[in-house]
């Protein structure tokens, strides 16, 4: 499906991500229109040429018009955008999200969606420090990450068309996994990193730190800068993995303080090393 450029492509949610899958799905000649918020979004966008046409209202023909439907909310405004708005969507029209939750979403949406329309939830594992559709960017996709994530409810058309569009966006590696996959593995990889950034940054208050620093400091609490609003909500939609993930942080860092409190320097050592084999695993190529 995604292949054909005569076919429309909707964004609901213009912002940094938003505005990225428009700005690469330009470059191939689809038309693209976006529903969001803030009219300056639109403006920006459009004079930029970014998207085809947009709009802060729910435009009955541009939501109806529409073959592929991308939302980029929050979670709760996913959600909420499906059980009152689904009405609008064009019969046969496939869905999917940038969500960083799965469990508390795919299957309350797929139980309430219309029969005649799919939705195939994803999640690009991409971001920066920045937000709004002035801010996007297509370079943040490459050597980036794009997971799908596929139910039972789900055709094997709209899997394949899903990871397609993360080809398309320029992610380096697309892969699929179960909503319940997905949110273990993000609980580690991505929402404990941000909890360990966050605690970093709040758990010394000296003054004139930033004076003094060095790149291990700064490379460790980038994503510190965060969107209390997103993550906050994201935290407590994945709480019981995220919580068992810090129980093992929590668990591996009291190991390493007793080894320091015992001077037992070849314990350190052997954790070290499993550190530095594991990293490098992680080494972009």
């Amino acid at each position: 499906m995604i292949v054909d450029i005569s076919k429309k492509i909707l964004i609901v949610g213009l912002g940094l991500l938003g505005g990225s899958y428009a700005k690469a799905l330009k470059r191939f000649g689809f038309h693209v229109s976006a529903v969001t918020k803030d009219q300056s979004s639109v403006d920006y966008a459009i004079g930029e040429k970014i998207i085809d046409e947009g709009t802060t209202e729910l435009d009955a023909r541009m939501i109806g018009e529409a073959d592929l439907v991308i939302f980029a909310l929050y979670p709760h405004t996913f959600v909420e955008w499906i059980e009152q708005n689904q009405g609008l969507l064009k019969s046969g029209a496939l869905i999917t999200d940038v969500t960083g939750v799965k469990g508390s979403v795919v299957y309350r949406v797929q139980e309430m969606l219309r029969e005649d329309v799919e939705f195939i939830a994803a999640h690009p594992m991409a971001g920066r420090e920045v937000s709004g559709v002035e801010n996007s960017t297509v370079q943040m996709f490459v050597g980036a990450n794009y997971i799908v994530t596929p139910t039972e409810k789900n055709t094997p058309e709209a899997i394949e068309t899903c990871m397609e569009l993360g080809r398309l966006l320029g992610f380096a590696n697309v892969t699929t996994l179960s909503p319940e996959e997905h949110d273990e593995m993000i609980g580690f990889l991505s929402q404990l990193t941000h909890c360990i950034a966050i605690t970093l940054m709040t758990c010394n208050d000296k003054e004139n730190m930033e004076k003094f620093t060095g790149d291990s400091f700064r490379d460790l609490t980038r994503i510190a800068r965060i969107n209390d609003l997103m993550w906050s909500e994201l935290f407590v939609a994945n709480k019981e993995a995220l919580l068992n993930q810090m129980n093992l942080f929590m668990d591996k860092f009291t190991e390493l303080k007793e080894m320091l409190e015992n001077e037992d320097i070849d314990g350190m050592r052997r954790m070290m090393r499993t550190s530095t084999e594991r990293r490098a695993l992680f080494d972009k190529k």
